[in-house]
């Protein structure tokens, strides 16, 4: 048998027996067959979380799925979605000066390593306007002050409606973030923090770290909320360092985690493998 629809189903529903086997019966009763399944139980939550790859023959794409399902999902009280994996999702950057995490996307999104198609590149400088016309990507120059922080928000958010946008990418764009605007993004706007959270939040990380004489670095990828830098976690990474390294030493090493930990975060999410926990996420790698 061929199977032409590739289709990946999350959920979250209170936990109870026979979910597991609901959602596999419905998958093979419909000639589905099961390429990837995790699930896992949260005991302080009671929650269920499960992520199921699965392969569907010509009669079962995501519409005819969503129609099977439905009563399933009512059954368990699921929070649900399904989505065929062939259709990219459409993902936006933002950077202000330091282009690192910039470059290191649009080289991975170019060599096909992540799953995502670019809509543009939004940015508070000019600086790095040439990676989009390089790219060939629309660049928005959105400059922000005290007193436009608001009204550039509204056009960002604007942007972000028009190009359809499903996932923005805070590639060291560092602009705070209102809480309107941060609730519009909610699950839906990654950021990446110069730091290993949830120690020395805030400014000149990497300084305040070489004061204290930490043996570890990191960076960490999380989602966007409204309290600042508290968003749920997505995936972290730490490198030793030592007592004879200088700042610019350290900035160099953590440019490089910072890298790859937005990008492993970003091909998570666009892989369909983070699900919301309150504060948490569940990730199935």
């Amino acid at each position: 048998m061929t199977y032409p629809n590739s289709l990946v189903l999350t959920l979250a529903c209170p936990d109870t027996v026979g979910i597991v086997a609901a959602v596999a019966a419905t998958i093979a009763d419909h000639g589905g067959n099961i390429t990837e399944s995790a699930q896992y139980g949260d005991p302080d939550s009671g929650t269920h979380f499960m992520r199921v790859a699965f392969k569907g023959p010509a009669g079962l794409d995501e519409d005819r799925f969503r129609d099977i399902f439905t009563p399933v999902a009512e059954r368990f009280g699921m929070a649900w979605r399904v989505r065929d994996v062939r259709r990219k999702q459409r993902v936006m950057i933002l950077v202000s000066k330091m282009d690192h995490c910039l470059v290191d996307l649009l080289y991975r999104w170019k060599t096909g390593q992540l799953p995502m198609d670019v809509t543009s590149i939004v940015s508070n400088h000019r600086d790095h306007e040439s990676h989009a016309v390089q790219a060939g990507l629309p660049f928005h120059y959105l400059p922000v002050t005290k007193e436009t922080k608001l009204e550039r928000e509204t056009e960002l958010f604007q942007i972000f409606k028009d190009e359809k946008v499903e996932l923005g990418i805070l590639a060291r764009y560092m602009q705070v973030l209102s809480d309107g605007l941060s609730a519009k993004l909610s699950g839906r706007c990654i950021n990446i923090h110069h730091s290993f959270l949830p120690s020395f939040k805030g400014a000149n990380p990497y300084s305040r770290a070489h004061e204290r004489g930490v043996k570890l670095i990191g960076a960490t990828a999380h989602y966007v909320t409204t309290d600042l830098d508290e968003g749920p976690i997505i995936e972290q990474e730490t490198e030793r360092v030592d007592h004879a390294m200088t700042i610019d030493e350290f900035v160099a090493i953590g440019r490089g985690i910072e890298a790859r930990v937005l990008a492993r975060g970003v091909k998570f999410h666009l892989e369909d493998r983070v699900l919301i926990n309150k504060n948490r996420t569940v990730v199935f790698r």
